[in-house]
């Protein structure tokens, strides 16, 4: 069973809801922030948590591959009254964006994403197995000794470090071969975080999808999804994004 974490407003509207898409090795925990934010503007949010991760059913993820990844989000999209805004961060930008391409969008956002491809380079092997956040460079739990949430507080810090589980080894080595996505039927908005040295906005200088990109002062990678004082930035420039491209309608 898939897990998703649903935070709705006060009062109905028209406004598309929100689905979000957690990274490698993480849950839909991180959208916390996110979520309260979302939904402080009126805005309906569904955070989920792709299969074995979070709270979703445990499952052996040895051979768990990005397209079915995708197929929940899909999964998640037909149970919803109107096709969402994907939204999805690092791993989970790019099953936001392979969600979009088939159709299950109608604006898709990706906070520093895992690149598509053209072509996949069949070169690379793929192996199945998985792995953890230790190959992220996160290989302690002292809230103190964190070098890759160097923005984050200790609450922060605390919120990632709960989100953290197992990831697929074959899911990443597809993203190492590519994951092909030829063109997308919906906007498309990147975000990059202005310390991020991981994911900057020069690694996707020669994407071919039509974008459009959005620079969060003082967010390194993981700032993105949890650094409270750069997502009071971040937050209300994405919806007004939606709203320049008739998206998501202004409020009365």
């Amino acid at each position: 069973m898939i897990a998703v974490s649903a935070r709705l407003p006060a009062s109905s509207n028209d406004h598309p809801p929100i689905v979000l898409i957690h990274g490698a090795a993480n849950s839909a925990v991180v959208w916390t922030f996110w979520q309260q934010a979302l939904a402080g503007e009126g805005r309906a949010s569904y955070a989920i948590d792709l299969r074995g991760h979070g709270a979703s059913e445990p499952l052996d993820l040895s051979t768990t591959s990005m397209h079915q990844y995708a197929a929940d989000v899909l999964s998640l999209v037909a149970q919803l009254r109107q096709r969402p805004v994907l939204v999805g961060w690092s791993m989970g930008g790019l099953v936001a964006m392979m969600a979009a391409a088939a159709g299950g969008a109608t604006a898709c956002v990706g906070l520093a994403p895992s690149m598509p491809a053209r072509v996949v380079d069949s070169s690379l092997p793929l192996r199945s197995g998985v792995f953890t956040a230790e190959e992220y460079g996160i290989t302690s739990r002292d809230l103190a000794d964190q070098p890759a949430m160097p923005d984050l507080d200790r609450d922060e810090r605390q919120i990632a470090l709960a989100s953290l589980g197992p990831e697929s080894r074959l899911a990443r080595d597809e993203r190492q071969r590519g994951i092909v996505i030829e063109s997308l039927p919906v906007p498309l908005l990147i975000v990059t975080g202005a310390e991020d040295r991981q994911w900057p906005r020069e690694r996707y200088r020669d994407l071919w999808l039509p974008a459009d990109h959005l620079t969060v002062e003082g967010a390194f990678h993981w700032g993105l999804v949890l650094n409270r004082r750069a997502l009071r930035h971040a937050t209300s420039a994405v919806l007004g994004w939606l709203r320049a491209n008739s998206i998501d309608p202004r409020r009365s």
